[in-house]
């Protein structure tokens, strides 16, 4: 008798010590200036969270793979952390086509998905699912935080250009439907849409310069937008036409700029240097000491990554799906940025981005003039998202 007792405690102990197991993939090669931070602020997080004793009495494991980058090796890669590694989660994926793909498999096999960084509509409206839920703020949250300033202008005639995948799809899809609501007699009269990562910087320049407009849109990011701005630079596009981009006040973006970042551009961004919110000077300050580096926006979104994941099992009391998800509806948690909530109708948390001009002062790029928006207020009503929802 006594034997039975002690397997059955040794049985108890063992579950209660065994980890809760956050399998994340992203695309860490193709993706470094992003995903280099990003993978920091999560771990940064996963040490506080252990150092702290763990969730419900049990320490988080971050699993991590690299996911190439394609949907298909995202597909592979997350059937592989769940048949093979039996993670408790699926977490990360930042380009938006491979975001949709882990979350159509998610929503097959019945896990969790914290989508930490695509940033589609679709993955929590129109492809929205049960299983899936989106941290950051939405190609439409994010243009509809860029519209007041752009509809204020009152330019008529707008250029657009775009990386050609779902991303800057949605993005531009999102501008051309609020600008036309803010501005009526706008005109859209050029569209450029560059392969992402394969931008001809020169034809491109040349192309919107022909069109001649009063103002330009633009969603491209990392190496596109590196030639993107040198080219125009070069060819004087800017100084006749204001430019509103998407994601260009990120300091990853803007540490390869330097003394090419143009002035005056209306970007959403992160300026890490100048927010001093108790909940943001409390992570810069854990951030640097740990990694002698300043943190980007990758860095915030890993970190919030990992937090969603340990609030959603204590208010849970579980690991188990069915449960997590039922606690991430409606789950409010602090972050670097404030206070979200993660809305119960569609998914999606109500993280807020920054929105300011960008400066090349000094050689080294900067947002000015900037303002936090919160997320909550640049979403669709609430009946617009129901017909959006299929599920």
């Amino acid at each position: 008798m006594r034997s039975l007792v002690l397997i059955a405690l040794l049985v108890s102990s063992s579950a209660f010590a065994q980890t809760i197991k956050i399998g994340e993939l992203n695309s860490y090669k193709v993706f470094p200036a992003f995903l280099e931070p990003y993978k920091k602020g999560m771990e940064l997080a996963l040490e506080e969270v252990n150092a702290s004793g763990g969730v419900i009495g049990r320490k988080l494991e971050l699993v991590t793979r690299d996911d190439g980058g394609t949907p298909g090796d995202a597909v592979r890669v997350a059937e592989e952390l769940i048949s093979r590694e039996k993670v408790n989660v699926l977490m990360g994926t930042f380009a938006s086509h491979v975001g949709l793909a882990v979350s159509n498999l998610a929503n097959q096999r019945k896990i969790l998905f914290v989508a930490s960084e695509p940033l589609t509509d679709k993955i929590v409206w129109e492809n929205g699912n049960r299983y899936t839920f989106r941290l950051r703020p939405s190609t439409y949250m994010q243009t509809a935080m860029l519209i007041p300033e752009a509809a204020k202008l009152k330019k008529k005639r707008w250029a657009i250009v775009y990386p050609n995948y779902e991303y800057g799809q949605s993005a531009t899809a999102s501008f051309k439907k609020l600008l036309k609501q803010a501005q009526p007699d706008v005109e859209f009269v050029a569209e450029q849409a560059p392969a992402l990562g394969k931008i001809d910087a020169g034809a491109v320049v040349q192309a919107l310069a022909d069109a001649k407009p009063d103002a330009i849109f633009s969603s491209l990011f990392a190496a596109d937008l590196q030639k993107f701005v040198r080219e125009g630079n070069t060819r004087g596009l800017f100084k006749s036409a204001v430019v509103f981009n998407l994601l260009a006040g990120e300091p990853e973006y803007l540490d390869t700029l330097k003394d090419e970042t143009p002035d005056g551009w209306w970007v959403t961004g992160y300026p890490w240097k100048e927010i001093n919110t108790p909940e943001h000077r409390k992570f810069r300050d854990a951030y640097q000491k740990r990694w002698k580096d300043y943190p980007r926006q990758g860095s915030v979104v890993g970190y919030a990554a990992v937090y969603t994941v340990a609030n959603a099992v204590k208010r849970a009391g579980s690991s188990d799906t069915e449960k997590l998800v039922e606690a991430m509806k409606g789950l409010e948690m602090q972050t670097p940025f404030g206070p979200i909530v993660w809305r119960p109708l569609d998914h999606q948390s109500t993280m807020g981005a920054y929105v300011g001009q960008l400066s090349g002062k000094g050689g080294k790029g900067q947002m000015v003039n900037w303002r936090f928006a919160d997320g909550a207020h640049f979403l669709p009503p609430f009946e617009e998202v129901r017909l959006l929802r299929k599920d």
